[in-house]
């Protein structure tokens, strides 16, 4: 019967633990696709960043002739 009580702790036991792995693994996905997002956003924003640049020199270029 003590034996049985052991088995079944253990198992309960590893099937958390599977459980925090799985969690774990979910939390890193989504924080890997939170890192992209921004990355994305970020290239994004430079880019309009820098055509907004190339504009503000075209005026600058235009009011000087």
């Amino acid at each position: 019967m003590k034996t049985l009580l052991v088995i079944v702790a253990a198992a309960a036991l590893a099937g958390c633990g599977v459980e925090t792995a799985t969690t774990a693994a979910t939390a890193a996905s989504i924080k890997k696709q939170e890192l992209e997002q921004g990355q994305k956003t970020m290239q994004q924003m430079q880019q309009k960043i820098d055509a907004s640049m190339q504009q503000v020199q075209q005026r600058t270029e235009s009011a000087d002739k």
